[in-house]
């Protein structure tokens, strides 16, 4: 299990006492816009996931991790995806819950996975997909270097309209 230490925050891997808070987090249809999901997990379902997850990055190509208080009070997850192991980059994605949202841990948890990325799995970028109209993503991401180089108009398709959506890039010029 990977347990990595923050000023404020600790990340850790997901176990199977994780399945009621990963429950509660996929089924939140105020996440489902940034998520793309559009129906409903079952726990039963959550829990194969779970049984699964910390099997080999390379081989699932994402890695999720738990972003707990230093009292190992879940706070929400932060996910490496589409991992690629010949061009050294991963998508990068962080979802706190409301009540810890505004607290730094968002961006704690991102310069530990920003430090374990670079440091530990020798990866060269990491992208993240940003909604427009979500300013504090915007805000989190771009406190930290990323660089927004896209916009992709009308990309997200959700509730009758479509929205814009920022790529931005971070890369580790350390060789």
């Amino acid at each position: 299990m990977v347990e990595l230490e923050g000023d404020y925050i600790n990340l850790r891997g997901l176990v199977l006492e994780d399945l009621t808070f990963l429950y509660t987090i996929e089924n939140d249809v105020s996440l489902w816009e940034l998520s793309q999901i559009q129906t409903p997990f079952s726990k039963d379902v959550l829990q194969k996931y779970l049984e699964t997850a910390q099997n080999d990055f390379e081989t699932l190509k994402q890695l999720r991790l738990v972003i707990t208080s230093k009292a190992n009070e879940p706070l929400g997850f932060i996910d490496l995806f589409d991992f690629d192991s010949l061009n050294k980059h991963a998508g990068v994605s962080i979802v706190i819950t409301k009540p810890h949202r505004g607290n730094g841990y968002g961006k704690d948890a991102l310069t530990v996975l920003m430090n374990y990325s670079f440091n530990k799995l020798g990866l060269q970028q990491l992208y993240s997909n940003v909604l427009e109209d979500n300013s504090a993503s915007i805000g989190l991401f771009e406190s930290l270097g990323f660089e927004k180089v896209g916009l992709k108009k009308k990309w997200r398709f959700y509730k009758g309209s479509y929205k814009n959506e920022y790529l931005f890039q971070f890369i580790n010029y350390v060789p």
